[in-house]
C-alpha cells in the first residue's frame, strides 16, 4: 500500500477527517498530504485539518482540534448533549486562564476563562453529529456553568435546559451538587433544584 492509499484509508476510518499530527504519527512526509489537496482528493479546512470532500464540515471538530486545552461549554455543550435543538452560531469554549493559542482570534468563539484546577472538571468525550469525538463538559458541570453565568445565557434555552435536566432520568443531583460546591454556586444550585423537582 502506497503512502497516499494509506493516509486515504485513515482518513476513511475517522469519519472523513485527518490532522497532519495523525500523519505525522504514520512517518509520512506531509507532502503526501499537499499533494492530496493539489489533486482534490482532501480539502484544508482548519490549521491542520483535512477532511475527504464528500464528507460534511464539521465545525465542532475543527474547532477542538485547534487547541487540546479547550473544551465545548455553556449553550454549546447543551447542544452537544441534546438538551437545545438551537446550532450555535458562535461556539461557547472554556479554556484555562492562561491560554493563548488561536481560539483568541477566532470571532465565532466565545471563550470562557477559568483557573486550572476547576478546568477539566466534568470534562468528557462526547460525538458529534458527524460521530467525531471531541472534548465537552457533562451535563452537570455544564448546568453549573450555565447557572453561574445565567446573565449571559439566552434565557429560553436557560429555562428549557433546566427543565430537561429536571425531567431526566439520567440527572445525577449528588454529582451536580459536588460540582457546583467546586464552583462556588452550591446554594443558588440547590435552591433552584427544590422549585424544580
Amino acid at each position: 500500500m502506497n503512502n497516499y492509499d494509506k493516509i486515504l484509508n485513515m482518513v476513511k476510518a475517522n469519519h472523513g477527517y485527518i490532522t497532519t499530527k495523525e500523519i505525522d504519527s504514520l512517518n509520512i512526509s506531509r507532502t503526501f498530504l499537499s499533494n492530496l489537496v493539489k489533486d482534490a482528493k482532501l480539502e484544508r479546512v482548519g490549521a491542520g485539518v483535512y477532511k475527504l470532500p464528500e464528507y460534511p464540515i464539521d465545525n465542532f471538530y475543527i474547532l477542538s482540534k485547534s487547541s487540546k486545552n479547550m473544551s465545548f461549554s455553556h449553550a454549546t455543550a447543551l447542544y452537544l448533549h441534546n438538551m437545545t435543538d438551537r446550532i450555535p452560531l458562535i461556539y461557547d469554549i472554556t479554556v484555562p486562564y492562561h491560554y493563548s493559542g488561536n481560539l483568541l482570534n477566532n470571532k465565532n468563539v466565545s471563550l470562557r476563562y477559568v483557573k486550572d484546577n476547576i478546568f477539566k472538571l466534568g470534562m468528557i468525550d462526547v460525538k458529534t453529529i458527524n460521530n467525531l469525538t471531541v472534548k465537552c463538559y457533562d451535563l452537570e458541570r455544564t448546568l453549573c456553568d450555565i447557572i453561574k453565568d445565567k446573565n449571559r445565557m439566552d434565557k429560553e434555552i436557560y429555562a428549557k435546559a433546566l427543565k430537561e435536566y429536571a425531567r431526566s432520568k439520567n440527572k445525577n443531583i449528588l454529582k451536580l451538587v459536588k460540582y457546583a460546591k467546586k464552583l462556588d454556586i452550591e446554594k443558588e444550585v440547590v435552591e433552584l433544584m427544590e422549585v424544580l423537582l
